[in-house]
């Protein structure tokens, strides 16, 4: 029972990952790159690393793709506006 359970986790990262480098719209990427990092704290947890995983559930799944998602948002508005960057 619990080599399927790391096998199913390990197909999920793989899946995830496989996703995440196909998607080219950056917003969407960092959707998948969420997706990434639960699916890595999953895969830590199961693996018997709770503290890992809940540090990946919080910094992988939450504040990289949030960061990611204000970066996008910040140069495309400035895009549109027409301003240079300083």
């Amino acid at each position: 029972m619990g080599d399927a359970v790391i096998v199913v986790a390990l197909l999920l990262v793989a899946g995830s990952a496989t996703a995440a480098v196909a998607v080219r719209d950056p917003a969407r990427q960092a959707l998948v790159l969420s997706v990434l990092g639960v699916a890595l704290a999953v895969l830590f947890t199961v693996l018997q690393a709770p503290d890992v995983g809940l540090s990946q559930l919080a910094v992988g799944s939450a504040l990289t793709p949030l960061l990611i998602m204000l970066s996008v948002r910040r140069v495309r508005r400035r895009g549109r506006s027409g301003d240079e960057p300083r």
